[in-house]
């Protein structure tokens, strides 16, 4: 892996179109932000690669929203995984980076001695998807059950039935070892969607997992056809050219979809970001009552309180928090 190869890529989103086939998707790589968001945690491999699969899929659905815009990502189980957390924050502006953090709550001593496929440590619970337009609008939430075999097949099923929209992923994430170097995350992505119609009405009948929706239940025969063409080509793909440096974005396209006409948009890019601060918690705590303060004040004459998404640790005097 080259230094060059990291700067071309890594930590960007490259939206395109597929013109022949009224199809849209996202090729997406993760590096450093992925590293940064595992290397707040020591979390076991496989709630390491629950969370880098989250992360993929917030990256890749994340950059279609508009800026100062939030998405937020959250997957709750029954299972020893309890619950995995994902912000995306649009661009403050045109041109700058788009930010993104995650994060996962478990029970370390639920979790089995081997895990034959991590997404079966969530159990069943719900996949919702949360839009924050900003300040003076309604949040939007969407669920849907968790369902399938994976947080690829959940979000697929989102999607189906709750967005009426077709949609298909291809991810792989991993640990990479460099030539005299430490191992770390890598991550990539490819994700196509069926442009929505006018008047979309699903097929009677769902085929997806549980009685749920699939993305060929909403599509008429030439759209289907269009479909499952883009999705086998899609299905040729192989991890490494989705994690390594060596096939560009733009390559990539090309090689599964040349002969449907990619376009493609301007890149954006992705930083690790959080948005917890002092202000934040103490405008939080402002709802307790003293005594509430009081029972949360340390031996040493402390309230603190720490990030889950960055780590960042806060102390404060109790005489400044609570009802005033």
């Amino acid at each position: 892996m080259t230094l060059a190869g990291r700067i071309a890529w890594d930590d960007t989103v490259l939206p395109f179109q597929l013109d022949r086939a009224d199809i849209r998707g996202r090729v997406g790589r993760l590096d450093a932000v992925l590293e940064t968001i595992l290397g707040q945690h020591d979390y076991p491999a496989p709630v390491a690669a629950l969370v880098a699969e989250a992360a993929l899929i917030t990256a890749l659905i994340g950059q279609t929203i508009k800026l100062r815009w939030k998405l937020s990502l959250q997957i709750r189980g029954d299972g020893p995984v309890r619950l995995i957390a994902t912000d995306y924050f649009g661009p403050s502006e045109e041109g700058a980076p788009a930010r993104m953090r995650a994060w996962a709550g478990y029970d370390p001593e639920a979790l089995p001695d081997e895990v034959a496929r991590p997404f079966d440590l969530l159990g069943a619970g719900v996949f919702a998807i949360l839009i924050d337009q900003g300040r003076g609008t309604m949040p939007y939430q969407g669920m849907t059950p968790i369902a399938g075999a994976s947080l690829a097949d959940c979000a697929e099923t989102y999607f189906a039935q709750s967005e009426q929209l077709p949609t298909r992923f291809a991810l792989a994430m991993g640990e990479a070892l460099e030539p005299g170097g430490a191992a770390h995350w890598r991550g990539g992505g490819v994700l196509l969607q069926h442009m929505p119609r006018a008047s979309l009405h699903a097929r009677q009948g769902a085929t997806g997992p549980d009685g749920l929706l699939a993305a060929e239940d909403l599509l008429d025969a030439a759209d289907a056809d269009n479909w499952r063409r883009a999705v086998m080509l899609l299905e040729t793909v192989e991890a490494t050219e989705l994690i390594g440096p060596h096939v560009g974005a733009e390559q990539l396209l090309l090689r599964l979809f040349g002969e449907e006409d990619p376009r493609v948009y301007a890149a954006q890019p992705v930083r690790f970001g959080c948005t917890c601060g002092p202000e934040k918690v103490v405008r939080s705590l402002s709802i307790y009552a003293r005594e509430e303060i009081a029972a949360m004040t340390t031996p040493e004459g402390k309230v603190t309180a720490d990030c889950q998404f960055c780590g960042a640790h806060y102390e404060f005097d109790p005489a400044d928090l609570g009802r005033h």
